[in-house]
């Protein structure tokens, strides 16, 4: 029997002024299946057809940070003793930083993490990727 599903892009802003962004992961999460993933790729090029001046590394390091809150790791701080669904709202939550989400959207699945890469190749990775 499918779970229903949450999904929310995660996009990197470099210059928030502009409202110009590129989709660099995705979150997926179901509450019916206790799962909470992220999964992500910086296009490079693609991001610093934007701004050149992006550090990239930056964008990665704080990638990667979102990855650990996500996971709820101890290193991630507070967010990381919260449950899955508290931790997916912080994740998609507005915020005015290089990196932002989508509005959630739903659907039906019976395996998230299948989902997750799914969502991943549909939305994020180039097309020739």
């Amino acid at each position: 029997m499918p779970h229903v599903f949450e999904y929310a892009l995660l996009r990197a802003v470099p210059r928030q002024e502009r409202g110009e962004f590129v989709n660099v992961g995705v979150l997926v999460y179901c509450r019916d299946l206790d799962f909470l993933g992220a999964r992500v790729h910086v296009d490079e090029a693609r991001v610093l057809a934007l701004d050149p001046f992006l550090d990239v590394e930056v964008l990665r390091a704080s990638l990667a940070h979102l990855g650990l809150s996500c996971d709820g790791a101890p290193t991630a701080g507070p967010v990381s003793r919260t449950s899955p669904g508290q931790r997916f709202r912080w994740l998609t939550a507005p915020r005015s930083t290089i990196i932002q989400t989508s509005p959630a959207h739903t659907g039906l699945t019976d395996d998230p993490a299948a989902e997750l890469d799914r969502l991943l190749a549909a939305l994020v990775l180039p097309p020739d990727h």
